[in-house]
């Protein structure tokens, strides 16, 4: 019995009589809160001190939710309502006072979010009207002016979804802009309607401008001044391309002979560039011996010595001179593949002659071990004392240093 006394007079929030009730204190007087017959005051007292602490835990992780998130008023009150009967009811040791006044604190907060949440949701809407404004605003001025077409209507179609998304607006100044936005629209397909009914005025002047385009085109085919050639038919080119769009037969007709006219002089000129670069060939063959040469140097052992090696390799490959086009990427792709291979050979070389980074790797390692030894004393201790928690979290303090040992003294390897 003079243990139980000692408890009652030890702990603030709660006592056990001498038939093993549990009593909590409050503001109001003690409380029952249950039975006790398995062990000692102080275990019980224990036990429904961690009831506490899981109510406690949850009005903690509502006020994280109402403060740190965006949780909905109605919820975060739904939630409020039954912790609140959870508190009163709640079969546990503690201040149980104290977690009612951080629900009250709660309720009146979540007071304030509810009204921030109408301000917010007045402030959308008003941002919606200008929005949807803004929108009509812009399709009548495309109604109005704009005289590209595609783009235009691409536009319009884009505003149409972008008042779809808007918020909703009070129903008479909806309907009243989206008569404005629907009349804009209808405007602008009757304009686009009008410009291509006159547009078979202008094609006999595009037909007429693309014939002297052809015309030119087909003057330069038999050219063989290569570089200003090929110019002027990107030249002509461009002006195929801003004269406009003839009638679907002319235009086919036309283009056929534009396309064979400049095929002719490309043609002609990839014969010309395909020998010239076939008297490079012999250049071809030269660095591909040198390549040879060089894949000797892999795998890299001694990075001077590849190095070395490489530098002469590489004044002999520019004394070959150039090779043709179509071999060029390779070869200078495989060369500097060796050279990437060697750099990378002299930075490891480097890093393993680097004393601080060594003396660094090895620090972590010493420190690891240390820390090691000392949590499996800890965990000796805990072991004999039965403490499963303090065994528990000494494992996984262990697990986790261990594989950064490992970790660790792979790293320290890599410096031998």
């Amino acid at each position: 019995m003079r243990v139980r006394e000692d408890t009652v007079s030890t702990d603030p929030w709660g006592r056990v009589d001498d038939d093993g009730t549990v009593y909590v204190r409050t503001a109001e007087g003690e409380r029952a809160v249950g039975s006790w017959q398995a062990g000692e005051p102080e275990e019980a007292l224990a036990y429904f001190h961690r009831k506490f602490d899981e109510l406690a835990g949850q009005v903690q992780l509502l006020e994280q939710r109402v403060k740190g998130t965006d949780l909905a008023p109605a919820q975060a009150e739904a939630t409020i309502v039954k912790l609140r009967e959870a508190v009163a009811d709640a079969h546990a040791v503690g201040d149980l006072g104290a977690l009612v006044q951080r629900l009250d604190a709660l309720t009146e907060l979540v007071a304030k979010r509810r009204e921030e949440v109408k301000a917010a949701r007045d402030v959308a809407r008003a941002e919606a009207k200008g929005i949807k404004e803004r929108i009509v605003a812009e399709a009548e001025r495309i109604a109005e002016e704009t005289t590209h077409w595609k783009s235009g209507g691409e536009r319009l179609r884009q505003l149409v979804e972008e008042w779809k998304t808007a918020e909703r607006i009070d129903r008479v100044t909806e309907a009243a802009l989206w008569k404005r936005l629907s009349a804009a629209r209808t405007a602008f397909a009757k304009r686009r309607k009008a410009y291509f009914a006159g547009l078979d005025e202008q094609r006999e002047g595009i037909r007429s401008q693309k014939e002297r385009i052809v015309v030119e085109a087909e003057a330069l085919a038999d050219s063989t001044d290569w570089g200003q050639t090929a110019a002027i038919y990107r030249e002509l080119m461009q002006q195929w391309k801003s004269a406009g769009r003839a009638s679907r037969e002319v235009e086919d007709e036309l283009w056929g002979r534009f396309k064979a006219a400049q095929d002719q002089f490309f043609q002609a000129r990839s014969a010309v560039f395909a020998e010239r670069d076939a008297s490079l060939a012999a250049n071809a063959e030269a660095k591909e011996v040198l390549l040879a040469e060089a894949e000797k140097i892999l795998p890299v052992t001694d990075a001077r010595a590849a190095r070395a090696a490489l530098r002469s390799m590489l004044e002999r490959w520019e004394a070959v001179g150039p090779v043709p086009r179509e071999q060029r990427d390779r070869l200078e792709g495989g060369l500097r593949r060796i050279d990437d291979a060697v750099r990378k050979a002299e930075e490891a070389e480097w890093k393993r002659s680097n004393p601080e980074a060594r003396a660094r790797a090895q620090s972590t390692v010493d420190q690891l071990r240390s820390s090691i030894e000392q949590l499996e004393k800890k965990l000796g201790k805990a072991q004999a004392a039965g403490r499963a928690k303090d065994v528990k979290d000494a494992e996984e303090a262990l697990a986790a240093r261990r594989s950064w040992l490992e970790e660790a003294e792979r790293t320290l390897a890599e410096f031998s």
